[in-house]
């Protein structure tokens, strides 16, 4: 694993961090930081808001907000885009401050749209019909 994943993964857990002290850690180790909007007894898939993975080729950033409102990725740089693989991961092999910032700046937009609410992302999930699992269908029968 290359040095350099030492330091992608510790700055991108430090973007998510201030989070983690407002919501609620579901991992803290080496090679994985977790966040989730939900107490341990109250997590579901739909609760999640973001984690940080350091793998064997990249390091990967996780934020759930944009998955269930992609409303958010609107106006982000061509090169952060390119920086996704699939709807709500961002991939990086070096650190990249611009970058870094607009990712620092996206997870503040997601949580300042979510406000911590562990029943946004399944109302949102609802909204956009694409409910996932028991969590989203039984939050969209309340």
């Amino acid at each position: 694993m290359p040095a350099d994943f030492d330091a992608v993964f510790d700055r991108l857990k430090g973007i998510l961090e201030p989070y983690g002290k407002r919501l609620h850690l579901t991992e803290q180790g080496p090679t994985s930081y977790g966040v989730d909007m939900a107490a341990e007894a109250d997590r579901n898939p739909t609760t999640w808001f973001g984690g940080v993975r350091r793998g064997k080729r990249y390091v990967s950033y996780y934020l759930m907000p944009v998955y269930v409102e992609p409303s958010l990725l609107e106006g982000i740089s061509p090169d952060l885009k390119r920086r996704m693989q699939g709807k709500s991961c961002f991939n990086f092999t070096a650190v990249d401050e611009r970058l870094f910032g607009e990712l620092e700046a996206l997870t503040r937009s997601g949580y300042e749209k979510t406000a911590g609410n562990p029943a946004w992302c399944a109302a949102k999930r609802v909204e956009h019909g694409i409910a996932h699992r028991k969590a989203g269908a039984a939050r969209s029968r309340a």
